[in-house]
């Protein structure tokens, strides 16, 4: 009798411990499914885009931060909407070390860096060229490209095809055949004059399908999983930026806090809704040599950021 009451009593206290572990598990089930959304971040691009591996608070004046290119391992070049100077930002010391006044006041949206020039986008398509910028004898020239006049923000180099890529925010067209369409146009460097048809044609019903059908996660936005659902998604590019190791087409949309992830070819490869409390008002993307992954932040009602992301090889 003595060993049955013993048993019952091990029974009992069993079915307590398994009732204890299930309730917190289910009061932890939202970190489990943030975590391995979190790994399949990772495992996916290479970054883990609801954990910055740092985070550099920039100095006010350019809380209107609308682009970012990268200098050397240490530094970048900014520009913010409003002013035409390019600002030269220590990475390490978290300062600014120089600024290059190339233009009077203006909407300027994009810059990149090809070699020892540079290259700003206003927002109505001409392109300003900074010869020589290390030198105090740099030169600048204006390029009207001759690209439709539109909302400009997105501008990169593409090595690769040596040419720069550009992207409008909205439409680049009145009419039907522009109502889904969204283009990047590219400058040929060698020619020095824009290429006739553009060279990616992204279909919105396309990213919406794909939003449906994989479910862009935010891995961590507060209690709920956030999902990108094809209701969401405009796509309204605010930067674009190519990985210097794997080729792949980054587009930022900062109005929306999405990122979008392309082939060589402009298929659609993947898509996450970003965090608004990490990101603030994403504006620019640009990468390290090592794969390593900076993206800028307008203030707007916070503090203008650059957010840097590790790159764990896939």
């Amino acid at each position: 009798m003595i060993k049955v009451k013993t048993i019952i009593k091990l029974i009992a206290l069993c079915l307590l411990l398994l009732s204890f572990m299930n309730i917190f598990s289910c009061g932890n089930s939202t970190e489990k499914v943030n975590h391995s959304a979190d790994i399949k971040s990772v495992s996916t691009i290479g970054y883990n885009l609801s954990d910055p591996d740092k985070t550099i608070i920039l100095p006010h004046i350019l809380h209107e931060i609308s682009g970012i290119t990268v200098i050397d391992s240490s530094s970048v070049a900014c520009i913010q909407d409003e002013n035409g100077i390019v600002f030269i930002f220590d990475l390490l010391k978290q300062e600014i070390k120089k600024q290059i006044l190339f233009h009077d006041n203006g909407d300027y949206e994009g810059i990149t860096r090809v070699d020892k020039t540079i290259y700003i986008l206003r927002s109505d398509g001409v392109l300003f060229e900074i010869l020589n910028y290390r030198s105090s004898g740099f030169t600048k020239k204006i390029i009207l490209t001759g690209i439709p006049a539109n909302d400009y923000e997105g501008l990169c180099y593409d090595q690769k095809n040596n040419r720069l890529l550009i992207a409008p925010k909205g439409k680049s067209g009145k009419g039907s055949e522009f109502k889904d369409n969204h283009p990047i146009f590219g400058f040929n460097m060698t020619s020095g004059i824009l290429i006739k048809e553009p060279v990616f044609k992204f279909n919105l019903s396309v990213l919406k399908s794909f939003a449906r059908e994989h479910k862009a996660v935010n891995p961590k936005s507060g209690i709920k999983k956030v999902l990108a659902s094809e209701t969401e998604i405009s796509f309204r590019p605010s930067a674009i930026g190519i990985h210097p190791l794997t080729n792949e087409l980054f587009v930022l949309s900062g109005i929306e806090h999405m990122l979008f992830i392309f082939d060589i070819y402009g298929t659609i490869e993947y898509m996450e809704k970003l965090n608004p409390h990490i990101f603030n008002m994403p504006e620019g993307i640009t990468f390290l040599k090592n794969g390593d992954m900076l993206i800028s932040n307008e203030g707007q009602n916070k503090k203008p950021t650059i957010l840097r992301f590790n790159y764990k090889l896939k």
